[in-house]
């Protein structure tokens, strides 16, 4: 298969044939490079990750199931870095393209998945979702895309990033294929599901929406109110839903932090710059912060509950997140450009001694691994954009600030 989004890893031939006569079969899909896949090491978007870890033992249960219901998986996707981006854009293996805005980022961090779907290399993909990485790249590459009730299915066999929202998802080009999916990833069956009594519109949530994403939504919704009703409403009473960014984020940071912080002071791993300060931020969540955002968490959710017991005896959490793609990729970020433009920047990684790896432009000598602070992270950004203005090109930008 030729791979002209650049979306599929080069570095892994895992591969697997679905079983003869399932209610999958004939269908082909790929699997994010964060499913295990036995015999194959899982690579979660970072060179140093592959390289460090073993093939694994067993194949995720969740790509099993999809491989026993007769699809084929015909191989493994981009992701961002230990899925800690959001954008798409991994500056080691480059960025897929969006083949529905190409020269825009695809959304992260499921990424190649999205592109691999949208772009017609396969028929479906899995992505994880722990911030909107399903419903992002969804989106931004005008697919149908689903983040599941969290802990519905098994992430046994998956890198996980932060439990308290880690969850494993799909990608389809069309609404039956979807579902159609979810019949076998969740054992059941359409036929005997139940019509929805009413759809409530959280009108807080279009309040923040862009214009743009709003009047998309429209015509769908307006369906939905003919077909079952609806009722418009705010979702969150007591708290502006733009209140509850920063507490999600404070949990999911400091959650990856203690997921791959052992692991990132013992190797001192490549990163990109904005992946770096990711995890530099999550390390840095004081305790007392986590503790408050968790409390208001299990506040608003039984806000949602009470709620939602209103008009339903079962609650499932399913989200989609819509929005244009509205940020161009950065320069030489697509495919073999990027990795022609940044072999200089990986040739010094190669020539540096074990544990004195650059992280994007910055780096950090060994034993001191992601120490780059609030005023090293300023003094880089008022660098770049001081270069920029002089009309440097990004490799240039970052060149000068290595």
């Amino acid at each position: 298969m030729y791979d002209s989004l650049n979306a599929f890893c080069t570095h892994s031939a895992a591969r697997l044939q679905g079983a003869p006569g399932g209610q999958l079969a004939g269908l082909t899909f790929a699997a994010k490079d964060l499913f295990d896949i036995a015999g194959h090491v899982t690579g979660a978007g970072n060179p140093d990750w592959l390289a460090l870890h073993a093939p694994a033992s067993r194949t995720a249960p969740v790509v099993q199931r999809l491989v026993d219901s007769g699809a084929n998986m015909i191989g493994k996707t981009h992701t961002d870095e230990l899925s800690r981006g959001i954008l798409g854009e991994n500056a080691h293996y480059g960025t897929p393209i969006n083949p529905k805005a190409p020269g825009r980022v695809p959304g992260g961090s499921s990424s190649g998945s999205a592109a691999a779907v949208a772009g017609g290399l396969v028929d479906f993909a899995l992505g994880t979702d722990t911030g909107g990485s399903v419903r992002i790249p969804a989106s931004f590459c005008g697919i149908y895309g689903i983040r599941p009730t969290h802990g519905r299915l098994s992430l046994e066999g998956v890198v996980g990033q932060a439990p308290s929202y880690d969850t494993v998802g799909w990608f389809a080009r069309d609404a039956d294929l979807l579902a159609r999916i979810g019949e076998v990833l969740l054992g059941l069956d359409l036929r005997q599901a139940q019509r929805p009594r009413h759809v409530i519109v959280a009108t807080d949530a279009f309040a923040i929406a862009e214009t743009v994403t709003a009047a998309a939504l429209a015509p769908a919704v307006e369906r939905i109110r003919t077909a079952v009703g609806s009722e418009h409403r705010r979702v969150s009473v007591t708290v502006p839903l733009a209140g509850w960014f920063s507490h999600q984020r404070a949990i999911q940071g400091r959650e990856a932090w203690d997921t791959f912080g052992e692991w990132i002071d013992r190797h001192n791993p490549r990163f990109a710059f904005d992946i770096a300060d990711n995890f530099v931020r999550g390390r840095e969540t004081p305790d007392a912060v986590l503790a408050a955002a968790r409390e208001f968490r299990a506040a608003r959710r039984a806000e949602l509950m009470a709620m939602l017991d209103q008009e339903t005896d079962s609650f499932a959490a399913d989200r989609a997140v819509s929005g244009p793609a509205a940020r161009p990729a950065a320069l030489g970020h697509v495919g073999a450009t990027h990795r022609d433009q940044h072999a200089d920047h990986h040739l010094r990684h190669a020539r540096r001694p074990a544990g004195q790896h650059a992280a994007g432009a910055r780096r950090w000598p060994a034993g001191r691994p992601l120490n780059i602070g609030p005023a090293g992270r300023r003094r880089h950004a008022a660098r770049i954009r001081a270069l920029s203005r002089r009309g440097l090109t990004r490799r240039q930008c970052v060149s000068k600030t290595a």
